[in-house]
């Protein structure tokens, strides 16, 4: 394959270009230049479109009516990828929430089953839980939450290996050596569904979390005399996702998270899709999913959907934006010399939108 794409606006991860080719050759971005020589190369119009690399969904549950955790398997996955594709994202990790030993494990199958199978957009399998603290649950079962014991993260390190990408815990039910074990095998730890004290997620940190799960949301939020994990995240080097939907976070908090972390705030979407069994019944509104309850318990937001509200609602730059959904995420999983730019030397994984941001194709 040799593309040749011209007559584009082309927002690399760094900055923004316009006037100039990219050649692409082998499935490899080999320049991006002016008055690029294109003999040989398929010439590609991008007709004026945008271009931007595609994005990086660190949490999502479901698609295109397959809820993952529910149903942990390859149609599940390709359901999920299928979603993705319509918001511009590319790579994803398939969420589970707080649940069984079973579920766990036959989710770590289906991923191997996909990636044997030479599936696209699967970076691995997020466990979101069920290390987390009851008082901070949310939407997640309290019957799947347990304190974490070795023999059972050394049963998800055995059986993950290779799929298991990401754990969010609460750090204070975890004591050091299960941080230690998860990060030694090459999980990235992220707190959340926590009620921790700011001087423990302070702690946590320290000893290998990286990152903490959908700002503001289940989790002990930032008081005058009690800083909490939010005020930690804030006073810290740590990433953080957030879901920019105004339903989980309203627009001001957003505006205001952003400015405080810059470039260490991602978008996730942590969109989920309709479902009913085995407590995990999620009811479909306009806006958001809700339980039987009507506990909020994920979003029916798209990456792309994502970067229009931090643009229009919280007045943050397309191209920051932009890097929310795909340059940030990428460094988050320590994979930002392959994913999230656009750039001599790496595979072009591009999303194509219009000037209203509306997705044209992936």
């Amino acid at each position: 394959m040799q593309k040749a794409y011209v007559n584009s606006r082309i927002y690399t991860g760094e900055n923004m270009i316009t006037g100039k080719v990219l050649l692409v050759k082998d499935d490899i971005i080999v320049s991006i230049e002016e008055n690029a020589m294109t003999e040989g190369f398929d010439l590609v119009d991008a007709g004026g479109l945008n271009i931007a690399p595609a994005f990086i969904d660190l949490q999502i549950y479901g698609g295109s009516g397959q809820m993952f955790s529910f149903l942990p398997t390859v149609a599940s996955l390709e359901g999920i990828y299928a979603e993705c594709k319509t918001g511009g994202t590319h790579w994803f990790q398939a969420t589970v929430a707080t649940n069984s030993l079973d579920i766990m494990l036959q989710a770590f199958d289906a991923a191997k089953a996909y990636k044997a199978q030479n599936k696209p957009g699967l970076l691995g399998i997020h466990l979101e839980g069920p290390y987390i603290n009851a008082a901070k649950k949310g939407a997640h079962q309290e019957k799947y939450i347990r304190i974490p014991k070795v023999n059972e993260v050394e049963q998800l390190m055995k059986e993950g290996e290779g799929v298991f990408t990401m754990m969010t815990l609460a750090p204070e039910t975890c004591n050091p050596k299960i941080i230690s074990m998860l990060r030694e095998a090459g999980v990235i730890i992220s707190a959340g569904h926590s009620a921790a004290s700011y001087e423990t997620a302070k702690q946590s940190f320290v000893k290998g979390i990286t990152t903490a799960t959908h700002l503001h949301n289940a989790m002990s939020a930032f008081k005058n005399r009690d800083p909490g994990l939010v005020g930690a995240i804030f006073d810290s080097n740590v990433f953080c996702s957030i879901i920019p939907d105004g339903i989980h976070v309203d627009y001001p908090t957003l505006r205001i998270s952003k400015k405080i972390m810059q470039e260490r705030l991602f978008i996730i979407t942590d969109a989920i899709t309709a479902v009913s069994g085995d407590g995990y019944d999620y009811v479909k509104l306009p806006d958001r999913f809700v339980t039987n309850d009507n506990i909020l318990a994920g979003s029916c937001l798209s990456m792309m959907q994502g970067v229009k509200n931090c643009m229009q609602h919280a007045g943050i730059a397309l191209p920051e934006a932009l890097r929310m959904a795909s340059t940030y995420p990428a460094k988050v999983i320590g994979k930002e010399n392959e994913l999230g730019l656009i750039k001599k030397g790496l595979k072009p994984r591009l999303v194509f939108f219009d000037d209203e941001l509306n997705v044209v194709h992936l």
